[in-house]
């Protein structure tokens, strides 16, 4: 009762309210915020304290960047929820709130563009070199047959092209990225996408912010190669996935186009199966499954062929006690 109260005190106010509606559509630094209310940041941030502490909404660092969002778990989740489920649909406040929601979007995707295009020739350099994406997505799709997630997380998320494609299969989706001009790119096109249950965070894929055995499924597509340590990536990502969890690897198989590691800072040219298989024992992982993409032009030996691997944590075996035999 206590928990409920303080969060009916803490929205009792307008501008609260049309916190908890701005957030509903997304993550919001405090700058966006006073945007879309027309109020000063000191109030703002006033604002934000209070209905944090009385856990209507969420707040995560991301390097200068303080993100809000309105909270999922808990009580405070469902009452935020609640709230902003009533808030009626033709108020004239909000209306004027959500076009400039919409400016806030249009700016971010502006930004998006501009990044995109100005190394649009890299990434196409580098796509026209292995197989077609789409050929790449259809073998992820095929290898999880069907099955769905509860908790799903993309490491090394970049445009978080996993976080669209995987949105179906899961109910909750996080997309981690060290990179802040790439989490832009993802949180324009997650929001481009409509995804309410994808979330972005700037994180260390060797320090991930995920409680143990909170994964249902871990996705690691194109990442590897630009680690220094995919082992201690493995077992940082074996220790969020839970019992009977899967996670899912894409990367190209070992290449010669030393290139890449200059023009595209790859640090290594490819993961091999052998080195998989060590990776994969050594985190104590079982690999179930493991496809190879070979590039259209394969014969021309100018092609990167993609490897997908599917491993899974086994789930704990519990031994059967045995029967004392009965005496004679």
């Amino acid at each position: 009762m206590e928990e409920l109260l303080a969060g009916l005190r803490a929205v009792a106010e307008i501008t609260r309210l049309r916190i908890l509606f701005a957030l509903s559509h997304g993550e919001m630094n405090v700058t966006e915020l006073t945007h879309v209310l027309g109020q000063s940041q000191p109030r703002v941030s006033r604002h934000l304290k209070l209905m944090t502490e009385a856990g209507l909404i969420a707040k995560h660092k991301e390097g200068n960047w303080v993100l809000f969002r309105q909270r999922e778990e808990g009580r405070g989740g469902a009452l935020a929820r609640a709230l902003v489920d009533m808030l009626p649909a033709h108020d004239a406040i909000l209306a004027e709130d959500l076009q400039r929601l919409e400016e806030i979007r249009r700016q971010r995707q502006a930004l998006a563009a501009s990044y995109f295009a100005a190394n649009a020739a890299e990434w196409q350099k580098l796509r026209s070199l292995h197989v077609q994406e789409d050929e790449v997505e259809a073998a992820i799709l095929s290898m999880l047959d069907g099955a769905k997630f509860s908790s799903i997380v993309d490491l090394g998320t970049g445009t978080g092209r996993m976080l669209e494609l995987l949105a179906p299969r899961g109910a909750q989706l996080w997309g981690i990225d060290q990179s802040r001009d790439m989490l832009a790119i993802a949180r324009a096109n997650i929001e481009r996408a409509g995804l309410k249950n994808a979330q972005i965070r700037q994180a260390d894929i060797y320090a991930l912010p995920m409680a143990d055995a909170s994964a249902d499924l871990i996705t690691i597509h194109q990442v590897l190669h630009f680690l220094d340590d995919p082992q201690r990536a493995l077992l940082e990502a074996r220790r969020i996935l839970k019992p009977g969890g899967q996670i899912l690897m894409v990367d190209f198989a070992p290449h010669e186009l030393e290139e890449l590691r200059t023009a595209h800072a790859h640090r290594r040219l490819g993961i091999s199966a052998e080195q998989m298989s060590g990776f994969l024992a050594r985190a104590g992982l079982v690999q179930r499954e493991h496809k190879v993409l070979p590039p259209p032009w394969l014969k021309s030996g100018a092609g990167l062929t993609v490897s997908l691997w599917l491993a899974a944590l086994p789930t704990p075996q519990l031994s059967t006690p045995r029967l004392s035999k009965a005496p004679a």
